[in-house]
């Protein structure tokens, strides 16, 4: 344990494991609380859509078919138990039949009891096995009055319970790997420091060794030459120019020695003898002298061990750099999760509305942003009243509630309107008031708006604890919301610079100015036409805005070409949806976009570009835009050609519908047409006769094929 490699490295060793096993340990207890942050989110989230589905059996009036829905979900494996029970307890409704009149744990009943709804329960003697136990109380709405007494306002609970233990699997999973990479990692560390180690240090020692070692045994033809470093360099040099004394030295003491022996054979004289001796003290000074060269070369061996030390120190510093640099990563990715979660407005704004109006248990809620610029208020979401205003707009005035507590920046309880003439009694939106809440949605000092709850389910009065209830509800809800707005803020900004590249190609280009523009408006009313959903009309819409921004890396001497093409030119053109594709590859948000402008040359049978794909492997969305964009190609004048007639257009898709595009969505686009919903009028064969609309059929729709028009690029 004496060698200075051996130290070096146990050293260095120790550093890494500690350094690695530490950060390994601490990412293993993160990913293990996301993961169970995760599981209770899931369980809350699932015993609120079983709810929905046992409300709506019992709504309907099929409480037989409760059992077997109770069952059917047990049956999965995913659920570990799940059960109605009534107020005291006694379970009303089970998956396992045995359970039927029997009475909950204690420990659930005060769960239930207390209001905690989501709670991680251990589920066994040994304390290993947890769940997650979901409780959803049951109220008695106004439709089951003809089953239960309208008095009654809890007709149960549904409890469920969620294992855990399949989160297990994956944790361990994730340790098992944490664990092996950490072992590969430091033994590489350990083997890269070896080797520097070995190479730049123990093999010139070790060369030097065994050429002082041939020296002392008498050897004096001896020399090293190391380049490895620049002291190793100079101490290889100083070695040999010490041999190469020794050996002028030994031999001429050799031939002094022969010239003493030659003379005291012929002269016995004492002055040759007194002089000889003065020649040998003269050779043991020289002796003497290199013996202090050696001693010097032996300080500036000592020299370069005390550099190898000052590099280790240094190597230790880089170390402690290294793991600053590894937290600050860490708080990083912490940070990036929470700001690329994904963020639906909308679906924030119901959510919020219908958590609160369930809470509070109101009849009616509704939240408004507030516009600083105009004064105007704005109706986003209006829960539990007929009139729906979507972009309803009210101006602020003295008598408005939601006016009072934008302009005093704090909530407001209205037990009883009555008491309060200065407000009005019927709202602007159509409904009477009685009893009210309303809490400004505020984030520091900027104020976006109000969240707004009107009259209790049950007729009663809002109190105070409701007040601050809502007023909790109200400071979560504004961050959120006011997170949502700025993620919709940058889409608009990527979409809007995107858009603008989009322009600019189009803009140089006099063939195809307007065509992005065209091509959406069809896709858009083909889509509406099929019934798609919103979210898909909304992929497809940016979809064909942008999908030719990937001409803006092929040539525009290309693009403007009349004659011929030439398999080159054609193979170059065939690459603008490979391009777009990665243009928009770091935009999250776009990745459906991406992939259906990436698929939108395909073919039905499986000819199209840039991928070949088959019918089967390409989505809807990239059918429609293939179709609007051969259409639009078609009827708008380019280099090679002029516009073609509408009906020749026509004919065309008629002509290539089973190959190269869809014929159901051929059909729809032609009536489309024929209906002079696209602006252009044509006459009709009777081969063009439309079949029966086959839209909620496009609903369910995942995959079509793709298509393309010619080899030039649409």
């Amino acid at each position: 344990m004496s060698s200075l490699k051996v130290k070096i490295l146990g050293l260095i060793t120790l550093i890494t494991v500690v350094i690695v096993a530490t950060v390994s340990y601490l990412e293993y207890r993160n990913q293990r609380q996301i993961v169970t942050q995760i599981s209770a989110r899931n369980a809350s989230l699932l015993a609120a859509t079983v709810q929905n589905n046992i409300e709506g059996v019992m709504l309907g009036g099929r409480s037989d078919e409760v059992q077997r829905i109770l069952g059917r979900l047990k049956s999965r494996g995913t659920i570990e138990g799940i059960r109605i029970f009534d107020e005291k307890g006694k379970i009303l409704n089970s998956a396992d039949k045995l359970e039927i009149g029997k009475t909950i744990r204690p420990d659930e009943l005060a769960m239930f009891r207390s209001g905690t709804r989501v709670s991680l329960v251990t589920n066994s003697d040994d304390g290993e096995e947890q769940v997650f136990e979901s409780i959803s109380p049951i109220y008695n709405r106004p439709a089951c009055h003809g089953c239960h007494d309208a008095r009654q306002l809890l007709l149960g609970a549904l409890q469920m319970e969620l294992p855990v233990r399949y989160l297990e699997v994956y944790l361990a999973k994730g340790k098992q790997y944490s664990m092996v990479s950490t072992m590969v990692m430091v033994l590489l560390i350990l083997i890269t420091i070896a080797l520097f180690l070995n190479t730049y240090v123990n093999r010139p020692l070790k060369g030097v060794i065994s050429s002082m070692q041939q020296v002392e045994q008498g050897d004096f033809n001896v020399s090293v030459d190391f380049s490895s470093s620049a002291e190793m360099a100079a101490l290889s040099d100083k070695f040999n120019m010490m041999v190469n004394k020794l050996r002028y030295y030994m031999e001429t003491t050799i031939g002094h020695e022969r010239e003493l022996a030659r003379a005291q054979s012929k002269l016995a004289h004492h002055h040759e003898m007194h002089l000889m001796n003065q020649k040998l003290e003269d050779q043991l000074r020289e002796i003497e002298n290199l013996n202090v060269n050696m001693e010097e070369r032996i300080e500036e061996i000592e020299e370069a061990n005390y550099r190898i030390a000052d590099l280790a120190s240094e190597l230790e510093e880089k170390n402690a750099n290294l793991e600053r640099a590894v937290a600050r990563l860490s708080t990083l990715y912490k940070v990036g999760l929470a700001v690329n979660s994904t963020i639906d407005i909308d679906r924030l704004f119901t959510l919020v509305v219908q958590t609160t109006v369930t809470t509070l248990q109101a009849q009616i809620g509704y939240i408004i942003l507030y516009s600083p610029g105009d004064r105007m208020l704005r109706v986003t979401t209006l829960l539990g009243h007929d009139h729906r205003p979507g972009e309803t707009t009210i101006p602020m005035k003295p008598s408005s509630v939601s006016t009072w507590v934008i302009e005093n920046r704090k909530p407001l309880l209205i037990t009883d309107i009555n008491e309060h003439p200065e407000f009005d009694r019927y709202s602007a939106l159509g409904y009477e008031r009685k009893t009210l809440i309303c809490a400004p949605l505020m984030v520091k000092d900027e104020i976006i708006g109000t969240i707004t709850v009107v009259n209790k389910s049950d007729n009663a009065t809002f109190n105070a604890e409701e007040l601050e209830l809502l007023t909790t509800i109200a400071a979560q809800a504004s961050i959120a919301i006011k997170n949502a707005q700025l993620y919709d803020e940058q889409q608009a900004t990527y979409l809007h610079t995107i858009q603008a590249l989009v322009s600019a190609i189009e803009a140089s280009d006099s063939y195809t100015r307007g065509h992005s523009e065209r091509v959406t408006r069809y896709s858009l009313e083909l889509a509406k036409k099929l019934g798609l959903s919103h979210d898909r009309i909304k992929v497809i819409e940016r979809a064909a805005i942008l999908h030719d921004i990937g001409k803006i890396g092929i040539d525009l001497g290309l693009l403007h070409k009349e004659g011929k093409l030439t398999p080159d030119d054609i193979q170059q053109l065939h690459q603008h949806p490979v391009i777009g594709m990665k243009i928009l590859e770091p935009i999250g948000f776009l990745q459906d976009v991406r992939l259906c402008i990436g698929q939108h040359h395909e073919r039905v049978d499986g000819q199209g570009y840039p991928n070949r794909l088959t019918s089967d492997e390409v989505l809807l969305e990239s059918q429609i835009l293939a179709i609007a964009d051969a259409f639009d190609a078609m009827t708008s004048d380019r280099p090679y050609r002029k516009a073609l007639p509408v009906e020749a257009a026509v004919k065309e898709l008629l002509d290539h519908s089973g190959s190269q595009f869809d014929s159901d969505l051929v059909r729809h686009f032609v009536a489309l047409l024929a209906s002079g919903s696209l602006g252009f009028t044509f006459a009709r064969s009777d081969q063009d006769d439309i079949p029966v609309d086959h839209g909620e059929r496009f609903t369910e729709r995942k995959v079509v094929a793709m298509s393309d028009y010619s080899n030039r690029p649409l």
